[in-house]
């Protein structure tokens, strides 16, 4: 890993009308469009769903990086973020994030071990981490 500070750059550029297209150098450029909620299409990523989206990738790369240190087998791992946008003191805001996370592990793996795990890796999200919503993880156990 490279030293701290970590510096990541977007751009993003808009007209009066129509998407707003977002890159980073190196990375395909993303249309995004405000979320049917403000009125938007609801068929493009937004900025509510983008940070959703990142809580979620930031789970997933935080657990495979927390199995491995572990020696944590496992198969596969899906997840979900819900993300609570409210009003709070007459600001629109997240006011929780709900990851939702199922993970599969072989036969014979402990189930302890394993939720222990999803729970260091929301502890350790660094996404998360940044968030002032509340966070909650609902986690859940199977066998292949």
């Amino acid at each position: 890993m490279h030293p701290y500070p970590h510096i990541y750059t977007v751009q993003a550029s808009s007209m009066p009308e129509g998407d707003v297209p977002v890159s980073s150098p190196g990375l395909p450029a993303l249309a995004t469009a405000p979320p049917a909620e403000f009125d938007g299409p609801g068929d493009r990523w937004s900025p509510e769903t983008l940070l959703c989206a990142a809580v979620a990738d930031c789970f997933l790369l935080s657990f495979r990086g927390v199995a491995r240190a572990q020696k944590l087998p496992w198969v596969s791992l899906q997840c979900e973020v819900q993300g609570t946008l409210d009003r709070v003191d007459g600001k629109s805001r997240f006011t929780q994030m709900l990851v939702k996370a199922a993970l599969v592990v072989p036969e014979g793996t402990e189930q302890d071990k394993a939720l222990k795990a999803m729970e260091r890796a929301e502890h350790v999200c660094l996404i998360s981490n940044s968030l002032v919503a509340e966070r909650r993880i609902e986690a859940t156990v199977s066998f292949a």
